[in-house]
């Protein structure tokens, strides 16, 4: 059984969430405040966190931290801010999804689901050498591409990019985590940096890089690779 920690001061939302989740088959954990959150995900070990920022004795990023310091479990923000920057700081904290109130139940539902699935996927192992998808092969020990049986010449930066994004599939890498990996502190907010090279990368990699299959752009938060 797949078991959800809700963490919300809102009491009739937290009602509503645990029966329909209960009715859909999931346990069901809920934590009115930061503090019980975390004791309740040490005690428990839940398979997925739903998560409101404003809790009432802590911020909601400190507890994505804290969860996020020992433990890989999907976390969901589901909360009334709906500025850009409140999204990415909460991805930079280490949330995996975030979801604006009001929100309908059967797309919070879809995206538990696709956040469990998730969880085999992200990290890859150490182990993993190689990434396969329909229109390219990329060598992670090697560091090389193959696209139709050709090798495909990339810069450092642009393999820098690759690395991060395809060791991470399925998740959203932030325009800013991109940024200070590859360029440095100093260039957290050159973010026409990863235009350029996004669109290079597309080019090299994408059957289409118009519509890209792989390389995805999240406007305003960051790149997501799918393969």
């Amino acid at each position: 059984m797949t078991r959800v920690l809700v963490v919300d001061d809102d009491p009739q939302l937290v009602r509503a969430l645990v029966i329909n989740m209960q009715a859909r088959r999931y346990g069901v954990d809920a934590a009115p405040d930061g503090a019980t959150a975390l004791r309740l995900a040490a005690a428990h070990q839940p398979d997925v966190v739903m998560l409101d920022l404003g809790l009432p004795d802590m911020d909601g990023l400190d507890v994505i931290r804290a969860l996020r310091g020992g433990s890989r479990v999907p976390i969901l923000v589901l909360s009334a801010r709906q500025a850009s920057d409140e999204k990415v700081a909460a991805f930079d904290a280490g949330a995996d999804d975030y979801v604006t109130k009001p929100f309908g139940m059967d797309e919070l539902m879809a995206r538990v689901r696709a956040a469990v699935r998730r969880t085999e996927d992200t990290p890859l192992p150490p182990e993993t050498t190689f990434v396969d998808t329909d229109d390219f092969t990329i060598d992670l020990l090697a560091k090389k591409a193959v696209r139709g049986g050709h090798d495909i010449r990339l810069t450092p930066t642009e393999w820098h990019l690759l690395e991060i994004l395809v060791t991470h599939p399925g998740r959203l890498v932030t325009q800013a985590h991109l940024l200070w990996e590859v360029w440095g502190v100093s260039h957290g907010h050159k973010t026409h940096y990863l235009r350029v090279y996004m669109a290079q990368l597309r080019r090299k990699l994408e059957a289409d890089p118009s519509h890209p299959r792989y390389l995805i752009t999240e406007p305003g938060m960051g790149y997501r690779f799918e393969g």
